[in-house]
């Protein structure tokens, strides 16, 4: 059995002058898990999930356990459900610290040893989800407070402590490189499943090339505080959603830190739907949004079909929200542009490596 796939998106800016006149996204090339597992047994798919998706390993585990679960009609325990909860939240949490240390502290030595410290704390945390595991995840989360603290990461707002490296960052990103053109945004939201599951089962094609009759929404930590906070729409830039995903990782933070109860874990995190005998599906809002499975089963229990939609095929649609954040895009500072370019791509985070590569066209 092979599961090799194309696993990068290449994305391709076409240059008129100093503005952007097209975006192009070839997608990547999805593992076709149905077709490799259908007549299989379910639970043989749920030990090679995390091999096949080294990120957000946990959120597929608990979306494919969730949608079975829907599928035979079986409820589970309030002990588990907080259990897949704090889950999925620290794996989110340390998804989130991950694009820090990779965009951000990357070259800053100085920072070394909180980094260390905040990797361990972290590593700690996802390894102490289980139940009985309550003393080494509350040392975990302390040592993860402190390393962030040590970082200039505490900030509910999600603006750094002045001076460090992630302040010099934000500072850089908010320059004006870019003179974006005015858009509508829509985001993904637990609202939205219903519509999402029915296309998912109904239409073979639409986990490659999502849609909701013609909407396109983006999904992920700036999308989350959009519609969490009710903000007005301003600036949508990568400053915007690095600021975004700093507030995200102290909110995270908190909420761990406080006991993680079940009645205070946000609306939706997981989510999951019967769809009649033998047919579930489930929803998990993870670290780059919100993520889709749906399974069908035989009467022994066997998979029949396996679907899955992750955040990135919304966020990388062809006629998504990055191609809607750069069409039109007038490049202000050009030396400086088309790192500013590379930024917002960056911003969106996929689950995957991107290339990014540009051509002149001439004035159009």
């Amino acid at each position: 059995m092979s599961l090799a796939v194309r696993n990068q998106i290449d994305v391709s800016v076409s240059l008129a002058g100093d503005a952007i006149a097209a975006v192009e996204i070839l997608p990547r090339v999805r593992p076709p898990l149905g077709r490799l597992f259908a007549g299989k047994p379910a639970v043989s798919l749920l030990d090679v999930l995390p091999r096949i998706f080294s990120l957000c390993a946990a959120a597929h585990q608990v979306a494919f356990l969730s949608a079975i679960e829907a599928a035979r009609d079986e409820n589970i325990s309030l002990t588990t459900r907080q259990h897949r909860i704090v889950m999925v939240v620290a794996e989110r949490l340390a998804e989130l610290l991950r694009g820090l240390f990779v965009g951000h502290f990357a070259l800053d030595t100085t920072s070394a040893a909180a980094i260390r410290a905040l990797m361990e704390g972290v590593s700690a945390l996802l390894s102490s989800a289980e139940p009985s595991c309550g003393q080494v995840r509350r040392e975990a989360i302390a040592r993860v407070g402190i390393a962030l603290t040590a970082l200039g990461v505490t900030n509910e707002d999600g603006a750094p402590a002045l001076g460090n490296p992630l302040a010099l960052s934000v500072a850089a990103l908010e320059e004006d490189a870019l003179n974006p053109t005015p858009m509508q945004h829509s985001f993904l939201s637990v609202a939205d499943d219903r519509g999402v599951i029915e296309r998912l089962v109904d239409d073979a094609g639409f986990c490659r090339c999502p849609d909701l009759e013609g909407r396109i929404p983006e999904t992920g930590a700036w999308a989350r505080q959009m519609m969490r906070d009710q903000l007005t729409l301003g600036r949508s830039g990568p400053a915007e959603r690095l600021k975004a995903r700093i507030a995200e990782i102290v909110r995270l933070h908190a909420w761990l830190r406080h006991d993680a109860h079940v009645e205070t874990a946000e609306d939706g995190i997981i989510e999951s739907y019967r769809l009649g005998p033998g047919r579930g599906a489930a929803a998990i809002e993870c670290a780059r949004g919100r993520l889709y499975h749906a399974v069908e089963l035989d009467r022994q229990g066997q998979l029949l079909r396996f679907e899955f939609l992750a955040p990135t095929e919304w966020n990388f649609h062809a006629r998504g929200p990055l191609v809607r954040s750069l069409q039109g895009v007038v490049l202000v500072a050009k030396p400086q542009a088309r790192g500013a370019v590379r930024a917002m791509v960056g911003s969106f985070d996929p689950c995957v490596g991107f290339t990014l590569n540009f051509r002149e066209i001439g004035d159009a």
